[in-house]
């Protein structure tokens, strides 16, 4: 048999987790159970490959101190690499006692949070400990805690040996009805692979860069289409310009996908065509770029545009209506 135990705290030599563990690894020992600690504090640049070390695994002990809130960041990254990049067949087959000693309040919600976080990994779990511990040589000291770890750690054996059978656990008909998870459908080959790149700064760092450099390339890219359209229709509407006398009015024609509006200012003196903003305008016209080329290229006139519903307009109607006539599009 062998069983990982995973400590999540700082490793301190006060810290009475480290004591439970200690003294629980030594009992499995001498049952003849192979034991290997991982100290999530010395490997918290390799945690998301942890994962693949419970292939060989017949059970876990997940151990953690609640020193202000919680199980810390550490065995949550675990957790978290777990559900992303752990095997869940071999999950649900491993069964998990939970450690939790605090030095201030929530010890006992603590160890089940490992218990459900476990449960809806598909894990399977079992008796574990918890408790608080103001004074680290009262723990140290009293024997009866010692032979309370020391049967806590013969259950844990027993239970995993005779793979005790539990009932089902809500929360994972919960899970299987309603949550959603947005990880890809990987092989275990395909998600080792994966936690190792995930865990290699250097790769990461690159694909940042990599990322960045895409960003960039695309934002120079809508630059220039915004520079290329920006200079789009000018000329055909100055072309086909034809005052009317006495006439002078503006309008805001809202291009889809386009960053500004074209703006035409009609006055005695001639007409302005521009792209910018204006906030009052007589007209106020919504618009795709095909149905405006097409009016532009003398195939279609704002009239029937408007009537046939491929352009919508706010404003003066009299005046929407004179477009066609101060402009004159030729085929």
């Amino acid at each position: 048999m062998k069983i990982n135990i995973y400590y999540g705290g700082r490793g301190l030599l006060d810290d009475p987790t480290l004591f439970v563990i200690n003294k629980m690894q030594a009992v499995l020992e001498e049952l003849n159970v192979s034991v290997d600690r991982y100290n999530l504090y010395e490997l918290k640049n390799s945690i998301t490959t942890l994962p693949q070390t419970l292939k060989d695994a017949d059970g876990v002990i997940l151990a953690t101190t609640v020193e202000w809130y919680g199980i810390g960041g550490y065995m949550q990254q675990f957790l978290d690499a777990c559900w992303l990049y752990g095997d869940k067949e071999k999950i649900s087959k491993l069964y998990m006692s939970p450690v939790v000693m605090s030095t201030t309040y929530g010890e006992r919600e603590a160890k089940l949070n490992l218990r459900v976080a476990w449960e809806i990994l598909g894990g399977l779990p079992c008796t574990g400990i918890c408790g608080y511990i103001a004074d680290f040589a009262m723990l140290e000291m009293n024997d009866d805690y010692a032979r309370l770890i020391e049967r806590k750690a013969e259950n844990v054996y027993r239970t995993i040996n005779q793979k005790m059978v539990s009932f089902p656990a809500s929360n994972q008909a919960v899970k299987q009805k309603v949550s959603v998870s947005k990880t890809i459908n990987l092989t275990p080959q395909e998600t080792e692979q994966l936690s190792q790149y995930a865990s290699d700064e250097d790769y990461v760092q690159q694909q940042k860069e990599d990322l960045q450099e895409l960003a960039s390339m695309f934002r120079g890219m809508m630059k220039t289409m915004e520079n290329d359209s920006s200079q789009r229709f000018l000329k055909e509407f100055e072309g086909a310009f034809n005052p009317q006398p006495g006439f002078e009015g503006s309008y805001k024609i809202n291009v889809e996908g386009y960053t500004k509006p074209l703006l035409i200012e009609v006055k005695a003196t001639g007409v302005n065509v521009y792209y910018g903003e204006k906030d009052s305008v007589d007209v106020n016209v919504q618009i795709t770029e095909n149905v405006l080329g097409g009016i532009v290229a003398g195939r279609m006139s704002f009239q029937r545009a408007f009537m046939a519903g491929e352009m919508t307009a706010k404003g003066d109607f009299g005046m929407l209506r004179t477009l066609d006539q101060i402009f004159v599009f030729e085929k």
